[in-house]
């Protein structure tokens, strides 16, 4: 199988817009496949639904839709396809210098700077401003020119004024400064992308990279802030959390399609990833879901 780094995707303003405001329905933005980056920084809002999210070197699971910054070339997977089951996805990207490059430095656009410094590393926003957010950004989709922008610049305030948020990528997640850094980590991403149902060792994967295994070690560590076997198990993990709220397979089953293939160790890692086990998970999920 043919592994690709990420491509760069070249996104074009709205006509009349000084940044691009896209709607998609179900199945028409189909990207969970698709590793890109662009210079611009994309502010996503996937009503209902639940999937998986890559973005970085963070591997997560979404429910009930989601509400996610990323920031300037920082590499992202899209969030849904046809097993996401969503409404609609609201996709909003503008360049970092979209209003002028001064306007950053005024009073008051301190506090909007400060979230784009921080989508640097991705942002995924909490339940009641993902809802709250969500209604703002299709209201502005469907304005016109200032008010248009007028609306996103406020819905940009409100989020840098709520504190229900979590950094995706824990450090700094810069794969973009170093291109030689950016083709080697994402072919590895992809593999591990390809191949997680799959026993996975060191070896070849620091053979993929073209180093020993001790170097890749320590080169995986310091770009990506965690250890290859933490990164492939949160993947594994991630897996699992879906295939345990959307199909009715028993936690056995869930275990080794994740690519695990120890029951064991399985519960034992999801209970530290998760901090609960398998069954309270699915549980609690759909009892919240009821």
């Amino acid at each position: 199988m043919k592994h690709v780094n990420p491509s760069f995707e070249a996104v074009r303003p709205t006509i009349g817009s000084s940044f691009t405001s896209l709607k998609f329905l179900t199945n028409e933005n189909i990207k969970s496949h698709v590793w890109h980056y662009h210079p611009e920084i994309e502010l996503i809002f996937v009503c209902k639904g639940s999937g998986k999210r890559q973005i970085g070197s963070s591997i997560s699971y979404f429910s009930d839709g989601d509400l996610v910054l990323i920031g300037s070339n920082l590499p992202h997977c899209g969030l849904t396809n046809e097993n996401t089951h969503n409404d609609y996805e609201m996709v909003i990207q503008f360049k970092p210098d979209f209003l002028g490059e001064p306007v950053w430095n005024i009073p008051e656009m301190q506090r909007i700077s400060a979230l784009l410094e921080k989508s640097k590393a991705g942002i995924v926003f909490g339940e009641q401003v993902k809802k709250t957010i969500g209604k703002d950004i299709v209201e502005m989709h469907e304005a016109s020119s200032l008010d248009r922008l007028c609306r996103f610049l406020k819905i940009l305030d409100e989020l840098s004024l709520t504190q229900d948020y979590r950094i995706l990528n824990a450090g700094k997640y810069y794969l973009q400064t170093q291109i030689e850094d950016n083709e080697r980590i994402n072919l590895i991403f992809n593999y591990v992308k390809d191949h997680f149902k799959e026993a996975i060792t060191l070896e070849e994967v620091a053979d993929l990279a073209n180093m020993k295994v001790p170097s890749f070690c320590r080169y995986f560590k310091k770009i990506t802030n965690k250890t290859f076997t933490r990164f492939v198990n949160e993947y594994r993990i991630t897996h699992a959390l879906k295939l345990l709220a959307e199909q009715p397979l028993s936690i056995t089953e869930v275990c080794f399609e994740s690519g695990f293939n120890n029951f064991s160790y399985f519960n034992k890692t999801f209970k530290e990833y998760i901090q609960k086990s398998p069954s309270q998970y699915r549980k609690e999920f759909n009892f919240f879901m009821e």
